[in-house]
């Protein structure tokens, strides 16, 4: 017998038309390896990567690219690294809360259940979110490639089709 999870996933679409939002006073294209590996793993589990943007960790600058994202039928998920920390510079966190519709707060409670796993307490100090921005799935995680990593190996190549089949159910 076939659970509702499993069916869910059988109804989701092939693909996910994604963009990529990394949050850095520092990165170039040349150096963001987090948002390059992120690009690569989403292509590879054959999602769409329809825009890949760099943005200085400034908080209303971060809000208008969200805003723009979602307000964007092509884009359906948004993925934003970088800025999750809690240093005076950094907002992202507050940007992508400040907009969430609907947060998924297992997103950020299974990231950091995970990362504790492999780098100990100092998890405690990520504030990766996840939620919807009006039909657009919006996950913002740290900027560390092996953050980027285990979000996207663990949690969202596996699991994104399903989160934006449910965005668009019954719409």
């Amino acid at each position: 017998m076939r659970n509702s999870v499993d069916e869910h996933r059988q109804q989701s679409p092939e693909t996910v038309s994604c963009m990529i939002l990394t949050v850095s006073d520092t990165r170039t294209f040349e150096t963001d390896e987090s948002g390059r590996w992120m690009k690569t793993a989403l292509e590879e589990a054959g999602y769409r990567v329809v825009k890949h943007i760099i943005v200085k960790d400034d908080y209303n600058a971060i809000r208008e690219l969200i805003y723009e994202a979602s307000s964007n039928p092509e884009i359906e998920a948004l993925l934003l690294t970088g800025g999750t920390g809690i240093s005076n510079r950094d907002s992202t966190y507050e940007a992508v809360s400040s907009l969430i519709d609907k947060e998924l707060k297992g997103f950020g409670e299974i990231f950091r259940f995970l990362s504790y796993e492999e780098i100990g307490p100092s998890a405690i100090l990520s504030r990766a979110i996840g939620g919807t921005v009006g039909n657009t799935a919006v996950f913002s995680m740290p900027g560390s490639p092996g953050a980027v990593r285990l979000a996207l190996e663990k949690i969202l190549v596996p699991e994104l089709r399903h989160v934006v089949r449910e965005i668009h159910r019954h719409r």
